[in-house]
This record gives C-alpha cells, sequence and structure tokens, in this order.
C-alpha cells in the first residue's frame, strides 16, 4: 500500500513542480528581464578589465608562408574570460528585482543590490536578502545563455554597442522594440 501512495505521490509531485516548464511555457516577460540583466552584467564585468590586458590567442602552428597563427587579444573579449565569467553570472540574478515600470506599465527587472566595489555594499551584506522570486530569472538567464552563447561572444567581439538591445531584441527575439512616439 505504501509503495501504491509513493508511486502516485511522485508523479503528482513533478507535475506541481515542473508543471509549467513540462509545457514548454516562457514568461515573455521574465525571459526578456533575464537578458537584459545578463547584458547588463556582462558589460559591467567587461569594463571592470583594463582595456591594456592582452592574452595570447591562435595556434601554435605555422602558416604556411612561416608566420605564426598567434595574436593578442584584448582579455576582455577573450573566450577564456568571457567562458569564466557566464558560468557564473546568472548566480547574481538574485541582486535583480521585479518592478512596475511608470512609463509603460509593464513589469521590469532592476538591480537593487550595490557591486562588490561599491562603498556601501560591506553594509548591505551584513544583511541576507533572499527570495524564490529571483530563481525564474536565474533558469531564464540559463538558458539564454546556452541558447546563444555563439552570438553573445560575437557581439562581445565585434564590440558591440548597446549589447542588450543587440542580444534581446534582434539575435534572440526575447524583447520587444520599444515604442518610440513622435508628436504630432
Amino acid at each position: 500500500m505504501a509503495v501504491l501512495q509513493s508511486e502516485l505521490l511522485l508523479p503528482l509531485l513533478l507535475l506541481v513542480l515542473f508543471g509549467d516548464t513540462a509545457k514548454g511555457q516562457r514568461d515573455p516577460e521574465v525571459f526578456c528581464g533575464a537578458c537584459k540583466a545578463l547584458a547588463d552584467e556582462l558589460t559591467y564585468d567587461i569594463k571592470k578589465i583594463g582595456p591594456k590586458r592582452t592574452v595570447n590567442s591562435g595556434t601554435f602552428r605555422l602558416n604556411p608562408d612561416g608566420t605564426r597563427g598567434k595574436k593578442k587579444v584584448p582579455f576582455a573579449k577573450s573566450e577564456t574570460f568571457l567562458t569564466d565569467v557566464l558560468e557564473k553570472i546568472c548566480d547574481r540574478m538574485n541582486d535583480y528585482q521585479l518592478q512596475d515600470d511608470p512609463d509603460t506599465n509593464k513589469k521590469i527587472f532592476k538591480r537593487y543590490a550595490p557591486r562588490k566595489d561599491e562603498p556601501i555594499y560591506a553594509e548591505y551584506k551584513k544583511y541576507f536578502f533572499y527570495s524564490d522570486a529571483y530563481k525564474p530569472l536565474k533558469y531564464a538567464c540559463e538558458t539564454i545563455i546556452e541558447q546563444y552563447e555563439d552570438e553573445i561572444f560575437s557581439l562581445i567581439a565585434q564590440e558591440a554597442d548597446f549589447l542588450a538591445d543587440r542580444l534581446c531584441i534582434e539575435k534572440s527575439g526575447l524583447c520587444q522594440k520599444p515604442e518610440t512616439h513622435s508628436e504630432l
């Protein structure tokens, strides 16, 4: 009897926990917010690295003309740096909260936590803020990285301005282009 109950309870529990994801439904506001937060965090991490810091990239093999295929690349745009950043970046989604945008009346995610290099950070860390509300944002962030990792590398290598717009609107289509109203 106990085995029968556990066999019925497990599928029911899984359905409750993963019901929305099993249907393949995505909340567009969460994915758009996660994409913008991801782009914001990437831009911040890239700006922290000095432009003079470089790393050797390429191969140590000789080309047919006798030269090496090695070149110096800015460290902030290297695959090594970006891979390391992308592995940890979604953990920072806990620093964002859902707010209503007063201009558009849409829900947006805004960073509320100070960054580690800000003076108030030491005081902020004395308190513990945690909410299950960020879990969908973290999941969306991880999904975006998994699906658009090559596009992220490409945009950063091209020194794309407005990374959030390029990634979230043009490349992935996760966000809609903001409406522009012209005055008559």
